[in-house]
């Protein structure tokens, strides 16, 4: 109900904002008023470019810009899909779409990348959690909308972009150009394997498919490993999140009681929230369990990590991640599409905010490509709160062009996973817990 409602008021108000403040009740009456002469002020603004800018103009861009304008200016995770955008949005969730393969938001007029998907051409071609996307085919980003770049990245399959890519901190960032030729990207969003004595999980993402695949493969590998099974392994490096309900699903899992993750609005004005917990079962027979985490694990992988964390059902092993504690809402909005609009913020059993600080892990370790990950993430959080300009962009971008990174496979696997290792040495002498309550 909650969504119908806000859908239909986004929309109301596109059509017909008079009528919004047509009668404003007493309470609160100075602040409609307000608002009521601010919505003459915008379509007065919008008459003068209409008729007097010096190009032609298109109502509906306009309006576009606009509403896009308006919800930059709340975060860099709530923004307008239009009809064609939002229905793929939708189609994302269930696991397959076009494009490179690369979940990003909007930093400072630039893309950044959260992480890139397993197996697609992104991950394939180098592209790293932290990486700031300056220009799509030649073309800056600065100055267009986050919707505006995605859509310049995603394309018909077998053609090619180029991204450029500036990595690293200011004073030491390079830029380099990176080819990459789009495809069709079919989300297998879990691996297993054994690793001696544990059975080892992947996962990449969070989509409709993601508890049920998951918990296929833990039987599979109870069938095959029998008695030699001794722990779990569940990798949520570089994984860039998806659907809460599902890393609901995935915590429960492991979890046979306790609250898994409460999601609370952030006004004082509003509801208390909703919590979330868990049924008696546990797909891992109480097996000792580590969690394997980075920066490029955001979103629905902390709330996993946060949940198996707080209840010390597993150590988390390797650095502290991505930092994105917001829950975002996909609205419909008829004819009009819809919009993804950050609704809540999110909280762990207990009570722990991670937005832009992550969570840290019980037991750090890393690899070489992790650290290059963290100095990215650890650059781009100093600035967050800083307006630069197009000139003072252009100005911090070294002229400096360098040879594009070798492709990579998954994570840590540029050399020896250190990571994957110190998960095993603590899961054969593991440590005792944190207290986290």
């Amino acid at each position: 109900m909650r969504n119908f409602l806000l859908g239909g008021v986004c929309a109301f108000a596109l059509m017909g904002s008079v009528a919004l403040f047509a009668a404003p009740s007493k309470v609160g009456n100075l602040q409609a008023n307000e608002t009521y002469r601010q919505l003459n002020l915008f379509g007065e603004i919008f008459e003068r470019v209409r008729n007097d800018y010096y190009k032609e103009t298109k109502d509906d861009e306009l309006m576009e810009a606009a509403i896009n304008g308006m919800l930059a200016s709340l975060d860099p995770y709530s923004v307008y899909l239009p009809p064609r955008n939002f229905q793929e949005a939708r189609v994302q969730t269930r696991g397959e779409f076009g494009g490179l393969g690369i979940e990003v938001t909007q930093e400072n007029g630039l893309i950044k990348v959260v992480s890139p998907i397993d197996d697609t051409p992104a991950q394939k071609a180098g592209v790293l959690p932290g990486d700031m996307i300056t220009h799509l085919d030649g073309d800056p980003v600065m100055g267009k909308s986050l919707q505006e770049s995605i859509e310049k990245m995603r394309g018909a399959p077998n053609t090619n972009i180029v991204l450029t890519i500036r990595r690293g901190a200011d004073n030491a960032a390079k830029t380099f150009d990176l080819k990459i030729t789009r495809a069709v990207i079919k989300t297998r969003v879990v691996r297993s394997r054994r690793e001696g004595e544990f059975a080892y999980l992947r996962i990449s993402s969070f989509n409709e498919h993601t508890t049920q695949d998951l918990v296929a493969a833990i039987d599979k590998l109870k069938a095959e490993m029998g008695p030699e099974l001794k722990g779990y392994i569940i990798d949520l490096r570089d994984n860039p999140g998806g659907l809460l309900d599902q890393a609901i699903a995935v915590s429960d899992a492991f979890l046979n009681q306790g609250e898994i993750v409460s999601t609370r609005a952030l006004r004082a004005s509003a509801d208390e929230g909703q919590r979330y917990n868990a049924k008696r079962g546990d797909a891992a027979d109480s097996k000792p369990m580590a969690v394997l985490i980075n920066g490029g694990s955001a979103s629905a992988s902390e709330i996993v990590a946060g949940a198996l964390q707080d209840h010390h059902r597993a150590v988390l092993v390797g650095n502290t991640t991505f930092g994105k504690g917001l829950v975002q809402t996909m609205i419909p909005l008829g004819e009009f599409g819809g919009m993804k609009l950050t609704t809540a913020g999110y909280f762990t059993p207990s009570g722990r905010s991670i937005d832009k600080v992550g969570i840290t892990p019980d037991v750090e370790a890393w690899n070489e490509r992790d650290r290059q990950i963290a100095a990215a993430l650890k650059a781009r959080r100093e600035i967050t709160d800083t307006r630069h300009t197009e000139e003072e962009a252009k100005q911090q971008q070294p002229d400096t062009k360098v040879t594009p990174p070798a492709q990579v496979q998954t994570p840590g696997q540029d050399g020896p996973d250190h990571v994957l290792q110190a998960a095993m040495d603590v899961l054969r002498a593991p440590p005792k817990p944190s207290a986290r309550k």
